[in-house]
């Protein structure tokens, strides 16, 4: 004999449903934070006996002691040499953002054209293989020499070092469109421009974003070094100015800093470029 379904056990039948989509949800929050977690404890013990052993090294807790007290005032300003935390991250931010920028304006046009004429392709290949090895830092001298000044020759050294992957990635892209979007083009009597904005451009998207992700991560690396070498503001030179004052645990926060703020920048474009990429379902 069934039981009869009551009011009240209705009315508790949407609760009972919601209850087990929280507890589903917690769960699978609190199994995707204990690799994290303990990966993040395991290190915290491993630094702990690296200060151990050499007191050089400070602890954990002496560098979360001083990430507190340099935290507590991000933006002061007592002068060009003697500026907060905050201030140096936005200053080494800005020159990634000018450097960066300049490149995506040139580097992206460049690798359309390449990979859609075969002449200009044979004749650009053997300049960009010649001069995508090279450190960026060695075009500094370069650039301190044209720019008589540090801060454009560092912009110029992250313009540098961000060209070549959205470059090689944009050309690449175009190069892999199917030869049917071209030929459907042509039957449609498409102009050069349409060609690009309505069939190579929605195609290569993905790669474009793929290079201009490749090209954030390697310029926010040589912007550390390169303010190590100019000086100035930014967070390369507040890193060897800490160093030149003996503050190791300033140091340890510096690279906390710059990772922290590495991964942001490459989980923002990792989405964007998400966002943009297409799969067959």
């Amino acid at each position: 004999m069934d039981t009869p379904v009551t009011p009240i056990m209705a009315a508790a039948a949407p609760l009972r449903r919601v209850r087990a989509r929280i507890d589903a949800a917690c769960g699978a929050l609190l199994r995707a934070l204990v690799g994290p977690a303990a990966g993040f404890a395991i290190f915290v013990l491993v630094w702990q006996g690296i200060a151990l052993l050499a007191p050089a090294i400070p602890t954990p807790g002496k560098t979360w002691d001083a990430a507190r007290e340099l935290f507590a005032h991000p933006f002061y300003d007592n002068g060009p040499n003697d500026q907060g935390i905050g201030w140096n991250i936005l200053a080494s931010l800005q020159r990634v953002a000018t450097g960066f920028g300049l490149a995506a304006v040139i580097g992206i046009p460049v690798g359309f054209a390449i990979g859609r004429f075969k002449a200009l392709n044979a004749m650009m290949s053997p300049i960009i293989s010649l001069l995508r090895p090279v450190s960026p830092l060695a075009w500094l001298p370069l650039g301190l020499l044209l720019f008589k000044a540090a801060n454009p020759a560092a912009i110029w050294a992250i313009f540098i070092c961000s060209i070549w992957p959205m470059i090689v990635n944009t050309a690449v892209g175009v190069s892999r469109v199917p030869q049917d979007y071209l030929n459907v083009a042509r039957v449609l009597d498409l102009s050069e421009w349409k060609v690009l904005t309505r069939v190579l451009l929605p195609a290569v998207l993905p790669y474009v974003l793929t290079g201009v992700r490749l090209s954030i991560g390697t310029a926010w690396l040589v912007i550390v070094a390169a303010e190590m070498l100019t000086g100035g503001t930014g967070i390369g030179f507040w890193l060897w100015d800490e160093w030149n004052n003996l503050k190791v645990e300033h140091i340890v926060i510096a690279i906390f800093v710059i990772g922290i703020v590495g991964l942001l920048l490459e989980v923002l474009l990792m989405q964007l470029a998400r966002r943009y990429t297409y799969t067959e379902e």
